[in-house]
């Protein structure tokens, strides 16, 4: 196994540290040595920088590749935009010489060059193919028995050439990785669509984004979960904050959002203060008192 960088990304280190903390003491307890990649920057985001300026998205890019080459390190995205973004313009610079040589003619200016050395992760795709479901389930200290929707995100499945996770459609890679922590993933309509941030809709269009984000949330509803579950930051954030803006117009969810990390690492024992939940603009103490009863009942010696 190659050794791995930690790429944060924006939004976990300045609006939820929690996933960031939880994502270290998973991987800290899984004995995955994973090192911090200082000195990076933006990945940047897919959705802006590569629609208006393919160069710049390249070169800035790029830059956060090569501290990873300077390491001899993989990259290990938390975030499935981070993911998209470093992995597309590392399949692309690997590909295509001309980029490649542009790209490298402007990274010349502070000293580094691109090679295409390195692979980039995300840390689902990673858990599952490297480390594997029974070596996950066999680490769990506290099963959860909770109902949870699990939501894929766009990045992390599309475009299927590039991700090669399996179908885009019906995919199961997240899912196995939820069971093994002792949840049941329960299916839901309109499992694979857009939580509504991505594409820049958020942004440009945030009531259309937030009818797409109660759409989804209606259905989560029907499918009477404890939670859902996330591998995005910014998926995160429009199903957490947005709970909050739809309570404006009167829809009261009141549903606790998790990244992966975070329900591992209740998994493995750690509380919801210790993987950073209540940092979270939806806090739900009636999840909490049923985390905390769960693993009691299933602490060691019971």
């Amino acid at each position: 196994m190659k050794d791995l960088s930690l790429f944060a990304g924006c939004l976990i280190p300045n609006r939820y540290p929690g996933i960031e903390k939880a994502t270290g003491l998973v991987l800290d307890r899984l004995g995955i040595k994973c090192f911090e990649l200082k000195e990076a920057a933006c990945c940047p985001a897919p959705g802006v920088y590569r629609s208006f300026d393919k160069i710049t998205w390249l070169t800035l890019a790029s830059r956060n590749l090569v501290l990873a080459e300077e390491k001899g390190t993989d990259i290990l995205t938390i975030c499935n935009g981070c993911f998209s973004s470093l992995m597309d313009a590392n399949n692309i610079l690997k590909n295509d010489a001309v980029l490649r040589n542009e790209v490298n003619a402007h990274l010349k200016k502070i000293g580094k060059e691109y090679r295409g050395t390195i692979e980039v992760r995300h840390i689902m795709e990673f858990l599952h193919t490297d480390i594997g479901v029974k070596k996950l389930s066999d680490a769990i200290e506290k099963p959860l028995e909770i109902r949870t929707a699990v939501h894929y995100g766009c990045h992390l499945l599309k475009p299927t050439k590039e991700r090669k996770l399996g179908s885009a459609e019906c995919p199961v890679f997240f899912d196995e990785l939820v069971e093994a922590t002792g949840a049941k993933s329960v299916p839901y309509e309109g499992k694979t669509s857009c939580c509504g941030a991505g594409g820049g809709v958020r942004s440009a269009m945030l009531e259309t984004s937030f009818k797409m984000t109660e759409y989804k949330l209606d259905r989560i509803v029907r499918a009477e979960v404890d939670c859902i579950i996330d591998s995005c930051p910014f998926c995160h954030l429009q199903y957490d904050a947005g709970q909050v803006e739809l309570k404006k117009s009167g829809k009261n969810f009141d549903i606790p959002v998790l990244h992966f990390s975070q329900l591992l690492g209740l998994a493995l024992g750690y509380t919801p203060e210790d993987v950073g939940l209540h940092l979270n603009e939806i806090i739900n103490p009636g999840f909490f008192g049923k985390i905390a009863e769960i693993q009691k009942r299933n602490a060691p010696g019971r």
